[in-house]
């Protein structure tokens, strides 16, 4: 007789291969047709609120691993918190104005020379349109899901208006200024750009020494004394005013080859080495106090005029001279402390970066083309002490990838200082995971200037304000709101298309202009502020979000950058921070470490990856990275995560098929009435189960990756479904001993698909359409199980157990080496149980337990050979092996050769 067919062998149409490739679009169109977005948020509709608000990437470009990386995440935040039951609305969004965009536009040929600008704006709105559309489809193949038919985008004019509204908010909190301050310029952009849109690179700079001769010294120092100044910026020396030292610093005067000079005292060693001047020669004069040279003219080295010596708590004795060249148009420090005693802001650069005609013999010369001839100048003037050339990290546009410089020009500016501490009050009451990620945020804050906010380009936010006939500048509330109403109903392109008096209030007047005639300000807004302001135009204005939003989740130059921009406004205008707690990630990175980018061949692309294996293979692949670090990705490691996601699917299609006979309803034993081993398995998973839920809410994903695998392949599939196979195939179909492992089975099939719904979005709804008594449409539209109480008592006492079974098998391991066994159920085990344990420990046979013909417990065993807690002997097993079952049994019938099965199979195939 052919026993095949009395084998209860699994069956299931769920596929061994995941097909991702052809499965997910045909799935995701499925999703689209039941429109399960809304019908999540239906199912949880008038519960507990969680919003996550999307930071919105740039709208240039196909996506990137990075964008991947951070979509995937916010996904699966999303739908962990979908599945326990909270309304989880998700509006996707995108940053659409900017200098990458025109720029792209006129890499694509348009002359924006030959259009107006309201035309060059709308093929700017076009093409960014066209960069959505392209990355929302990318997104959604991912398998992202949100509100994709109605994002929020940056050039909308419902958006914009908010924006100006903002602005206006802090308008009427005295925040917005203009002035002439330095702020970081690009010359090949020609606008000033903000500290997040700055890169730290290498970049090789003349370094100079300096003097400036003494003409005043107010009885404290020589006329025609060398003060000594330092500075890597020649280009800067003409517009050097001042000199600046620390009130507390000691000075020396000293003699050198006859001439006198001035440093700091403890400068003094590194500076005779620098300059490479022979200590011994030196003649020490004069020692004296920073604060005792104040005032202190000294003539300038080019110009005929004075540099004046002034006092500034920045100086410090990190490098060069402790006398610190002052420009104070062209450095933070520098003006802030010129300010102090009414020094000109003088800034002789246009925006080219080319040199004005307040820079004398020097304009129309190319600020880095300067730093040469400035240095030959001073080489001939006598005032050339030292130049050589140093590497130094030095900022750089982050669009242009070139050097930036400080420009003093007319701005419009934020006031941080008259809010800092508000922000920082708000950042304390925000929620971290990393604890250090507000300590760096705080530092941020506490150390920020002032904002600028306005940019010389075109495609972005007008600056809502007027200039008067007389120059004055006109920022008025009523006239912001006005302004804002307009581009809420036409768009800001009125702002280029109608003449300053349309767009004023009608009847406004001013007395600056007796004559009614304004001029519109021609700077847009910082493309910061146009996302800063996302809280506004976003969860302000959707009424089914929420604001404050629960979490922002972005990368971790967001610190500097969206983060820090929606602090600020949300604080400004509400008091509040737009987000309860912030979240970061790090950047991908190859499978060296090292940043991908196009010249070193090391991008890898996630279409690519989706379209040769699936997007389920790269949200898993998201989902097993230690996010908040960096995130290396190569093929290794991609084989690696697909190697995790053939074993987790091979696994739930044997859960799959050794269920098709199981109907919950009916044949689910009560866990009082399970064998204890499955008792041990049920508590085993549940104790995984609600870590895992837990290190979900604390987004530990790596945890839940590296605990998801150690369930599936060693309590699963090397303990517990090994040791399941016997029963299952075997036993009578509604055997108690075999429901109650299906019981078990059930629950671990309905609760791991759970687990790996948020992660494996496609692989989790086929898992489910093949789980017989499925009761929703989609396991997206199902919650998660409650917790269950783990009985630790099992626990132990099966850890007890189970290192018994480690002892068994690695004796069985040495006899098969010796050819004593071949498969384990050639078996017989004799063995000693350790003080505690008894046969009478668990109601399942031994035999089944390790998975071997006879088991044998003795008192004492003297041939045998000693493990870690037991004594195991094994030798091959007595009797016959069963045609059907396989294990060795001494049955009368099987050993006479009357039957050829056991009596335990008799009895079940004589019952078929």
């Amino acid at each position: 007789m052919d026993y095949k067919d009395t084998l209860l062998m699994p069956h299931t149409d769920f596929k061994m291969r995941g097909g991702l490739t052809q499965k997910e679009p045909e799935m995701q169109k499925r999703w689209h047709e039941m429109d399960l977005y809304n019908k999540k948020l239906e199912l949880n509709k008038g519960n507990e609120p969680f919003v996550l608000h999307d930071g919105p990437p740039y709208a240039n470009g196909a996506i990137h691993m990075g964008h991947a990386l951070n979509k995937i995440v916010k996904d699966i935040i999303n739908r962990n918190k979908q599945m326990q039951g909270y309304y989880t609305p998700y509006v996707p969004g995108w940053d659409t104005h900017g200098l990458p965009i025109e720029q792209a536009l006129t890499n694509k040929g348009v002359d924006r020379n030959k259009m107006s600008v309201s035309e060059f704006r709308k093929k700017c709105e076009a093409f960014a349109n066209e960069q959505v559309q392209g990355q929302k489809a990318g997104f959604m193949r991912m398998g992202i899901d949100g509100e994709w038919d109605n994002p929020y985008l940056t050039y909308k004019p419902e958006f914009e208006a908010s924006q100006v509204r903002v602005l206006k908010d802090m308008v009427e909190r005295g925040l917005i200024y203009r002035g002439k301050k330095p702020v970081y310029w690009s010359p090949v952009s020609e606008s000033s750009l903000a500290e997040a849109e700055l890169e730290y690179k290498d970049k090789r700079s003349p370094s100079i020494y300096v003097t400036f001769k003494v003409e005043n010294g107010n009885d404290v120092i020589e006329k025609g004394v060398n003060l000594v100044i330092w500075t890597t910026t020649p280009w800067t020396i003409p517009s050097n005013l001042a000199i600046a030292v620390h009130p507390e610093l000691n000075y020396v005067q000293f003699d050198y080859e006859g001439e006198a000079y001035v440093i700091a005292e403890e400068l003094l060693d590194a500076y005779l080495e620098a300059v490479e001047w022979d200590k011994e020669k030196i003649t020490r004069t004069k020692e004296f106090k920073g604060s005792e040279i104040e005032r202190v003219e000294a003539k300038h080295p080019l110009f005929d005029r004075m540099s004046l010596v002034i006092l500034g708590d920045h100086v410090t004795t990190d490098g060069g001279t402790g006398l610190v060249h002052t420009a104070p148009g062209h450095g933070d420090d520098d003006y802030k402390v010129a300010q102090k005693y009414d020094l000109e802001i003088l800034s002789p650069v246009n925006n080219k970066g080319v040199f004005t005609e307040e820079a004398g013999k020097y304009e129309g010369l190319y600020y880095d083309d300067a730093n040469k001839v400035i240095g030959e100048d001073l080489d001939k003037a006598g005032a050339l002490v030292k130049l050589q050339f140093i590497t130094h990290s030095y900022p750089h546009d982050w669009r242009s990838k070139t050097p930036v410089i400080f420009r003093a020009t007319p701005q419009w500016f934020a006031s941080i200082e008259n809010v800092r501490e508000e922000i920082l009050e708000a950042l304390n009451n925000t929620k971290f995971q990393v604890e250090w990620n507000r300590e760096r945020m705080y530092n941020m804050i506490k150390n920020r200037g002032d904002w600028v906010i306005s940019r010389q380009r075109v495609w972005g936010v007008p600056l809502p304000f007027f200039y008067a006939e007389n120059g004055e500048a006109i920022v008025d509330p009523e006239v912001m709101e006005h302004v804002a109403t307009l581009f809420e109903t036409h768009g800001s392109n009125v702002w280029f298309e109608w003449d300053a008096k349309d767009l004023l209030p009608e009847g406004f007047t001013h007395e600056g202009s007796p004559n009614g005639t304004f001029e519109k300000e021609t700077d847009i807004m910082d493309v910061w502020f146009d996302s800063g302001s996302t809280h506004r135009g976003v969860l302000d204005y959707r009424d089914y979000l929420t604001y404050p939003s629960d979490l922002y989740f972005e990368g971790s130059d967001q610190y500097r950058g969206w983060f820090n921009s929606s602090l600020i406004t949300s604080v400004a205008t509400r008091g509040v921070s737009p987000y309860k707690e912030l979240l970061s990630h790090g950047f991908v990175m190859d499978g060296e470490g090292k940043k991908m980018s196009k010249s070193l061949g090391n991008v890898v692309d996630p279409t690519k990856i989706m379209n040769q294996m699936g997007a389920d293979i790269i949200r898993l692949l998201a989902f097993s990275s230690d996010f908040e670090e960096d995130v290396r990705i190569s093929d290794d490691i991609l084989k690696q995560v697909s190697d995790v996601y053939r074993k987790i699917r091979n696994t739930m299609r044997f859960l799959l098929g050794n269920l098709s006979d199981f109907n919950v309803e009916t044949d689910k034993v009560a866990y009082d009435d399970l064998y204890d081993v499955d008792k041990y398995m049920y508590n085993k998973f549940s104790k995984f189960y609600n870590e895992t839920r837990d290190n979900y809410d604390a987004y530990n994903y790596i945890t839940i990756y590296q605990s998801l695998q150690n369930f599936i392949n060693v309590d699963l599939s090397n303990f517990y479904l090994d040791y399941a196979k016997d029963i299952l195939y075997i036993e009578k179909e509604d055997s108690l001993v075999r429901r109650s492992v299906q019981t078990v089975l059930h629950r671990i099939l309905e609760d791991l698909t759970k687990v790996l719904a948020p992660v494996l979005v496609h692989t989790a709804e086929d898992i489910y359409d093949h789980t017989p008594n499925r009761t929703a449409e989609s396991i997206h539209l199902t919650h998660f199980s409650d917790k269950e109480d783990v009985d630790e008592k099992v626990l132990e006492q099966w850890a007890q157990i189970m290192a018994v079974r480690d002892d068994v098998y690695k004796a069985l391991e040495v006899a098969r080496n010796e050819k004593v066994i071949g498969k384990s159920l050639d078996a017989k085990v004799t063995l000693t149980l350790p003080e505690g344990l008894t046969k009478d420990s668990i109601n399942s046979e031994f035999t089944q337990l390790f998975i071997v013909s006879q088991v044998e417990i003795v008192d004492e065993l003297t041939d045998g050979t000693t493990y870690q807690n037991t004594t195991v002997k094994v030798e091959h097993a007595e009797g016959e092996k069963c045609a059907r079952c396989w294990n060795y049994k001494t049955d009368r019938n099987l050993v006479s050769g009357k039957d050829d099965i056991c009596d335990r199979c008799r009895t079940v195939v004589g019952e078929n």
